[in-house]
Order: structure tokens, then sequence, then C-alpha cells
């Protein structure tokens, strides 16, 4: 009997999950206008935008689970533009992404840990995807962990970047050959650039129509 009550409820809490999901879709499609492109994406639905800048030619937009903070979370997905970044000679997504992640390296030069994924295209834009952490980091409430999935974009006249990170208990390396990444990458995309149509609004339906 202790057993069947077991799986009866084990049961009942996976019909729950499965209703649960039928009901909140997974991710909702993100399409922003970041200087001069629409960049677009896949947000999941449990996480809301908390912080929006503009302040030259740099912009950030910073997405919290619901229920977190700015300061305090567990997981943040930032979007980033670089206003004519696309124009200098010098740079590539790779580069840029590693600038990234020298800041990161600097933070913790003792637990620091990087994996390459490699040159992509995203559409028709050239990326590079990467994993970065630092094992301890001091900043924030409490020492912790903290990773990212980073993906640069060099866009037709700026450069983007999309960054899923998570902070977690610290320790001597951070996680960076976890196949979650994989899986977050996975559940980003597609990510993709559009062209700003002069007089259109949001939703922007050409760039639903690319998407």
């Amino acid at each position: 009997m202790r057993a069947l009550t077991k799986a009866t409820l084990l049961f009942a809490s996976l019909a729950l999950a499965s209703m649960a999901q039928a009901q909140s879709p997974p991710s909702f499609r993100v399409i922003s206008p970041i200087f001069g492109q629409l960049v677009t994406f896949a947000m999941p639905s449990d996480f809301v935008a908390v912080f929006e800048n503009t302040k030259g030619g740099h912009y950030i937009r910073e997405a919290v689970l619901k229920g977190e903070t700015p300061e305090r979370w567990t997981q943040m997905i930032t979007v980033t533009g670089e206003k004519g970044m696309s124009s200098n000679p010098n740079a590539s997504p790779e580069t840029f992404a590693s600038t990234i992640t020298g800041g990161f390296q600097s933070a913790c030069p003792d637990s620091f840990a990087a994996k390459s994924l490699g040159a992509t295209t995203l559409g028709r834009f050239e990326a590079f995807i990467a994993v970065i952490g630092c094992g301890q980091v001091d900043s924030g409430p409490t020492r912790h962990s903290e990773t990212a999935l980073l993906i640069t974009v060099k866009g037709a006249t700026d450069y983007y970047t999309i960054q899923w990170a998570e902070r977690g208990p610290e320790s001597d390396a951070p996680s960076v050959n976890d196949e979650r990444w994989q899986e977050r990458l996975r559940a980003l995309s597609p990510i993709d650039l559009c062209p700003i149509v002069p007089g259109e609004a949001a939703p922007y339906p050409s760039c639903v129509a690319k998407s």
C-alpha cells in the first residue's frame, strides 16, 4: 500500500508538472532595437527584465529569474550592444569574447576556467561562443562561483553579446564543461539580427517573419 501511495503521488506530481508546462510556454520571442539592428532570441518564460540602460555607445539589459533582483540573483541573461564596433578592422567576435574573458580572469586568477565552443554564424552574422567562469568571486552578498555562456555577434555596424550567467557555491574551478551550457544555448536559439525597417513598430513583423 505504501509503495502504491508513493507511485500515485509521483504520477500526480508528474501530471501537475506537465499541466503547468502546457499552461506556461517555455520561452517567448524577444526582439529589441539596439543601435543599428534588431536583436532577437528566445527568452525563457521564467525570466523578467530588471534593468536597462544606454550610455553613449554602450547598451545593456539584464533579466533575472522571477522573484530575484539585480543585486541578488542565481541566474541572469544579459544583452549588450557596442555601437559602431563593426567598423574596427582589428575586432572580431573571438577577440571581443577574449576581452570579456580577460575581465573574468582578472576577477579570479586562481579559480578561472574557460571553454571555447568555437566560431559560428547566427543567421548570416559572424559569432563566437564560449563558457567562462570563476570558482570564487567576492562581489555580491556572499562569496560564490559565477559561470556564463558568452555569445558575441558581429552585426552590420555594431557588436552584440548575449550572456547567460549562473551563480552557485564557491568551488576550486567553475563548471565550464557541464552539458547544461549547450542546453542553454539551444534554449536561447534561434539567435539572429534583423534590419530596422523605418516606421515599423513592435512586435516588428518583418523580423518575426524572418525568425
